[in-house]
């Protein structure tokens, strides 16, 4: 009896742990909290990737003893059988130093038929295996003899104990079945549990922009999965700098620790509801490489920077019954592309901010990584006129 009153013990400590990690995500603001406008096009109305109608989010969290701090998040095009009723997608590589798994396929199909999974880096095998299990055992696909799961990741080794790798089959299954419409948990939940950027505590982070009627009324959404390092900068106040935290400032000024190294990586993941094909969401894949580096970015050797694009208009979707040996296609011009290019790069941009903002400090293999000060971050940002 004495051993299992300690056992329950112990289960209450480490909850009670776990939930005081993620306590402050409650309460820590988002840019638009802090007056941040970002850009000059509108957000949509949660300013989330979740606008874009029929896209779907979950997360799974594992926060277990002193060494565990990892996460799944999963992104859904739609709630349908993705198989069945593909989406068009595309993959631009930033900086290729990560093990996106299922990149090639999408580059010569120019489609996309899993649900978009990030996670950590070790665990992207066993990730897209429970992905394929997933798919493989969904109504319909009795006779389906391949599929292609879309896996991102960053290094998450820093807080987390990723040579476990403790992301089980039900914590994917999990996270693909919690995802739903509407608000999107940020900062240290999912895949961005066990994250650092720019020195600081960083995470999951979305966004979005709509375009004016005129220009098609189009919406882009985006989320980050944040784990990069450079000079952080904050609609173009120097926040790192002020705060004496970025790449190279121990080299440069021969004192302190180096906090960040400048490594990592980021996945981005677009949604649009543009009728957009593979080549465009390409192009539009590329732009949210300038939205990372509006926020200081170093796209260094040791980061991986992805951007996934995807556009869920019903005329672009590819139907696997449809076996026609051509299709008839309403598809954005060239031309028609370029706000969607601004929307993608103002997206992205506020999406890493939101990431910074809404995560909490954590502690995990004995390295604590602190949350992006708020009061002096506002502070700074008054101080060059990013707010008011």
């Amino acid at each position: 009896m004495t051993k299992r009153i300690h056992s329950v013990i112990a289960l209450l400590l480490l909850t009670a742990a776990a939930m005081a990690q993620n306590a402050s995500l409650n309460v820590r603001p988002r840019a638009a909290n802090l007056g941040l406008k970002v850009g000059i096009l509108r957000s949509g109305t949660l300013d989330m990737i979740t606008d874009v109608a029929g896209v779907e989010v979950g997360h799974t969290t594992i926060i277990r003893g002193d060494d565990v701090r990892t996460g799944v998040t999963a992104v859904l095009p739609h709630s349908g059988n993705l198989y069945h009723e593909k989406v068009p997608g595309a993959v631009f590589v930033g900086n290729g130093f990560g093990k996106l798994a299922g990149y090639t396929q999408v580059e010569e199909m120019g489609d996309i038929e899993t649900p978009i999974l990030l996670s950590n880096t070790t665990s992207v095998p066993r990730v897209a295996d429970a992905v394929i299990s997933y798919m493989l055992a969904l109504p319909g696909n009795e006779n389906v003899l391949s599929i292609n799961p879309i896996v991102g990741e960053t290094n998450d080794g820093y807080l987390n104990d990723i040579r476990g790798r403790d992301v089980t089959p039900d914590d994917v299954f999990a996270a693909i079945k919690n995802a739903k419409s509407g608000p999107v948990e940020e900062g240290s939940v999912g895949a961005g549990t066990g994250t650092v950027a720019f020195g600081f505590k960083g995470g999951v982070g979305t966004s979005s922009r709509r375009l004016p009627r005129k220009l098609g009324g189009y919406t882009v959404g985006v989320l980050v999965q944040t784990n990069f390092g450079g000079v952080l900068t904050i609609a173009g106040a120097p926040v790192g700098r002020e705060l004496g935290r970025y790449y190279l400032r121990e080299e440069l000024q021969q004192e302190g620790s180096a906090t960040d190294r400048g490594k990592g990586s980021v996945m981005i993941v677009i949604a649009t509801d543009a009728p957009a094909d593979a080549r465009n969401l390409k192009r539009l894949a590329a732009r949210a490489m300038a939205g990372i580096a509006r926020t200081g970015s170093s796209v260094s050797n040791g980061s991986g920077d992805y951007a996934i694009a995807f556009s869920t208009a019903q005329q672009v979707r590819i139907h696997i019954e449809d076996k026609a040996l051509t299709r008839h296609v309403e598809l954005l011009t060239n031309d028609a592309m370029s706000p969607l290019f601004e929307a993608v790069i103002e997206a992205t941009e506020e999406a890493v901010y939101n990431s910074l903002l809404r995560a909490a400090t954590m502690t995990g293999r004995g390295n604590t990584v602190e949350a992006l000060p708020i009061g002096k971050t506002t502070e700074i940002l008054k101080k060059y006129g990013a707010i008011k």
